[in-house]
C-alpha cells in the first residue's frame, strides 16, 4: 500500500466502498508517521482496518547491520528488501542537516570499473516504497531527521526511470515527509534519452551527471555506458534540462592517479563545460578491494581545481564522510 501515490490510494480506498476522504489520514500514517502496521492507525475505523488487513499489506525493511564512521559519526546500512535481498544506504551528518544516500537498484547493470556496486552483477529495480522505505527505516534505526536525499546509492537511477520518479513523487508529497525536491539530487552515468524524459517532468530536483574524463576514448576505457553515449549527446541532453528545469547541473569527477587527473584533462574539461550552468564535484576515488585505481594524490586534486576555477567553471572537492 506504501507503493501508491495519493491519487492511487485515493481511487484504492473508494473501490474498497470507503469514502476517499480517508486516502488523507492513511497516506499520513504511512509516509509521514512511517507506521508499519494497519491497527497503528488510530483515527479510522476497526472494520476499515480490517478490510486494509485483508486486501493491502505495508513494506517494512530491515537493518541486517551498520557500521558508523569513527572518524565523522557516518553511517552506512546493510537493508534486507522484502524478498531478502540486500542494498546499502549511507546517512551522512552535514551542519546544514543530515543526508541520505539511497540505492535504487539490486546491484547495477553499468560496469564502470572503479565501482563496487557493480562487482556482484544485477539483479532487479527497486519499487519506489523500498526506495522511500530507506529513509524511513534509516530515520528509526538512527533517530535522526533527514532533510536531504541523493540517489547515489547502488544502482543506475535512471535504468529505474518510472519507480525513482515515483519515488522522488512520494518523497516531495506535502502529507507524506514533503522533503523539496531541490533537496534531492539524482546521479546517472548518462542515458541520454532518460536525461531528456526527466527534463520533462517539471520535477526541480538536481541532475549529477558521472563523466570521470574529457574524451570518449578515456571515458570507454572505465565506463562501458560511453560506448552507447559520447559526452557530446550528454552535454546536449544536459543542456535541454538546464532550458527546461532552469537548474544547474552537477558534474561528477573521480579522480583517478595517472588516469584523469593532469592539467590538460583539467583544461579540457574546463573548455568542454563553459558556459553551462553547471559545477564540478571533484571526488577523489575511492580504493576498492580488488581494483586497480589509485587516488589522485592532494597536490593533483588541488592543481585540477584550480586549473578549473581559473576557466571560470565553478568547482569543489567532495568532502570524504566515511571514508
Amino acid at each position: 500500500i506504501n507503493e501508491l501515490t495519493f491519487e492511487e490510494l485515493e481511487k484504492f480506498i473508494e473501490e474498497l466502498g470507503e469514502k476517499k476522504f480517508h486516502a488523507k489520514q492513511i497516506f499520513k500514517w504511512l509516509h509521514r508517521v512511517e507506521v508499519t502496521s494497519f491497527d497503528e492507525m488510530t483515527d479510522i475505523s476497526k472494520a476499515l482496518r480490517e478490510k486494509l488487513e485483508e486486501k493491502a499489506y505495508i513494506i517494512e525493511l530491515k537493518v541486517i547491520e551498520c557500521q558508523t564512521s569513527k572518524k565523522d559519526g557516518t553511517m552506512k546500512f546493510l537493508i534486507e528488501l522484502p524478498d531478502h535481498n540486500a542494498i546499502e544506504s549511507v546517512l551522512m551528518k552535514y551542519h546544514h542537516g543530515n543526508t541520505i544516500c539511497v540505492s535504487s537498484q539490486v546491484g547495477c547493470k553499468m560496469g564502470c570499473k572503479f565501482c563496487a556496486s557493480t562487482k556482484e552483477g544485477w539483479v532487479r529495480s527497486l519499487y519506489a516504497s523500498e526506495i522511500e522505505g530507506q529513509l524511513h527505516t534509516v530515520e528509526k534505526y538512527s533517530g535522526e531527521k533527514i532533510s536531504n536525499i541523493v540517489y547515489m546509492g547502488i544502482g543506475e537511477p535512471l535504468d529505474n526511470y518510472d519507480n525513482v520518479v515515483k519515488s522522488i513523487r512520494l518523497i516531495n508529497y506535502p502529507l507524506g515527509l514533503n522533503i523539496g525536491a531541490r533537496h534531492i539530487s539524482l546521479s546517472t552515468c548518462g542515458l541520454v534519452p532518460n536525461i531528456y524524459k526527466l527534463a520533462q517532468e517539471n520535477i526541480q530536483c538536481t541532475l549529477s551527471i558521472s563523466l570521470h574524463a574529457v574524451t570518449d576514448e578515456k571515458r570507454r576505457q572505465t565506463m562501458p555506458i560511453a560506448n552507447k553515449y559520447t559526452i557530446k549527446e550528454i552535454l546536449d541532453a544536459c543542456k535541454e534540462y538546464i532550458r527546461l528545469t532552469g537548474r544547474r547541473i552537477s558534474f561528477e569527477y573521480a579522480l583517478i592517479y595517472g588516469q584523469n587527473d593532469s592539467k590538460e584533462d583539467a583544461l579540457a574539461l574546463g573548455k568542454l563545460l563553459r558556459g553551462m550552468i553547471a559545477h564540478v564535484n571533484l571526488i577523489p576515488v575511492n580504493e576498492i578491494k580488488n581494483g586497480i585505481y589509485k587516488k589522485a594524490p592532494e597536490d593533483h586534486i588541488q592543481a585540477f581545481m584550480d586549473t578549473l576555477n581559473s576557466c571560470g567553471v565553478v568547482t569543489t572537492v567532495r568532502r570524504e564522510l566515511g571514508s
